[in-house]
């Protein structure tokens, strides 16, 4: 409701409102719009005025609206580990490590892993190029999109990316650019249908309900430490063989 253009659209007066209610949020939804008007020093036409441009008809609109973004914000965020638990019961029935033994194959002809993702994904993609590192295998995370990589690095690298959606703009048009510079791609999203995946040499879906929280997806990652873990460890055994 009330996003970065309505916040710049509005006026001091309409400033004034909007500050009020966002920090009384609770109790303007019980209000009449006199009350509100009397607590804002504003006339009731102005506050009219103001449920008008932040997409209301009119104040009993508004409180509707304000009423149901409360409610999707104050959801209780729910136990996760139902989900995880199904996780671990499909990846040790399925055909998964098919899709390990692939990404195997690819990692064990690199001489470098280039680690990919951004937000969430991005903190997951850190940790997983120091753990790859730290079981032998020189990786690299690429914190910076604008950073520069050596095309020797490129040409013989698997890069693995980390995405939730599998569709997010950034990483797909790095991953453009590194296959084109040769690098094979791996990809671990939560989805095989996504852009991503279908960009990628191999894909590892971890097929998790998406949950989020006053619009920040908090989908649980363990399945992606899990995948991580598993493959580096998996080229470590090869490696050492």
């Amino acid at each position: 409701m009330f996003t970065s253009e309505v916040i710049a659209s509005l006026n001091d007066l309409e400033t004034d409102i909007y500050n009020y209610i966002v920090t009384h949020e609770k109790e303007v939804t019980y209000m009449r719009i006199r009350e509100l008007a009397d607590e804002t020093h504003v006339s009731t036409a102005t506050i009219l005025r103001f449920c008008k441009k932040v997409g209301c008809e009119g104040f009993s609109e508004f409180k509707t609206t304000l009423k149901i973004d409360l409610a999707g914000r104050n959801q209780t965020v729910k136990s996760g580990d139902h989900a995880v638990f199904e996780f671990f019961e499909r990846t040790l029935s399925s055909d998964q490590q098919a899709l390990i033994d692939s990404a195997i194959h690819l990692l064990t002809a690199a001489d470098s892993v280039l680690f990919l993702g951004i937000g969430s994904s991005g903190i997951l993609a850190e940790y997983g190029a120091r753990y790859f590192s730290s079981l032998g295998k020189f990786s690299m995370y690429i914190k910076d999109f604008s950073y520069p990589i050596h095309n020797r690095l490129q040409k013989n690298s698997v890069s693995i990316v980390l995405s939730v959606s599998g569709e997010n703009s950034f990483s797909i048009k790095h991953i453009n650019k590194l296959k084109r510079e040769g690098s094979k791609i791996i990809s671990i999203t939560n989805h095989k249908h996504s852009t991503i995946a279908k960009m990628s040499d191999v894909n590892i879906a971890y097929y998790m309900t998406e949950e989020y929280y006053e619009d920040t997806n908090i989908t649980t990652q363990v399945p992606v430490i899990y995948i991580l873990e598993t493959l580096a460890r998996t080229l470590n055994q090869h490696e050492q063989a």
